[in-house]
């Protein structure tokens, strides 16, 4: 999980982990890219906020990721409907904000199966 504000990302964690998912709460893109490039194996999908500080956006990871790690999935998150329609999305699977815990149950294991991943289990890195 990639996501600059702390509160949401500690509520994508919970979700995740009552859908029996194991999470890592990264607060900015390139601490996910740190964290996936020091042993890539663990990880079967990368879901991001679209919009973060920095240098990097949600677009910006993804692309990395999809360039180093292509295999790995990303699915981007927003609340914000500009964001969607400036493009630069239309490569990834988008959720848009705020989404129920059916919509992201039935959406990640919809990527997870269609890349042939199985699921694997919460840390928060800076």
């Amino acid at each position: 999980v990639v996501e600059d504000n702390i509160e949401v990302g500690k509520m994508a964690v919970q979700l995740l982990t009552d859908l029996g998912y194991s999470t890592i709460l990264a607060l900015r893109a390139q601490s996910a890219i740190d964290i996936i490039e020091s042993d890539p194996a663990p990880f079967d999908l990368v879901f991001s906020d679209v919009v973060m500080p920095g240098a990097m956006t949600g677009i910006d990871l993804a692309l990395e990721v999809g360039r180093r790690w292509p295999d790995l999935p990303v699915i981007l998150t927003t609340g914000y409907s500009d964001v969607l329609s400036e493009g630069g999305t239309e490569k990834f699977t988008v959720l848009q904000k705020p989404y129920s815990v059916e919509t992201l149950a039935k959406l990640i294991g919809g990527v997870l199966q269609r890349e042939g991943r199985v699921p694997a289990q919460a840390q928060v890195c800076p």
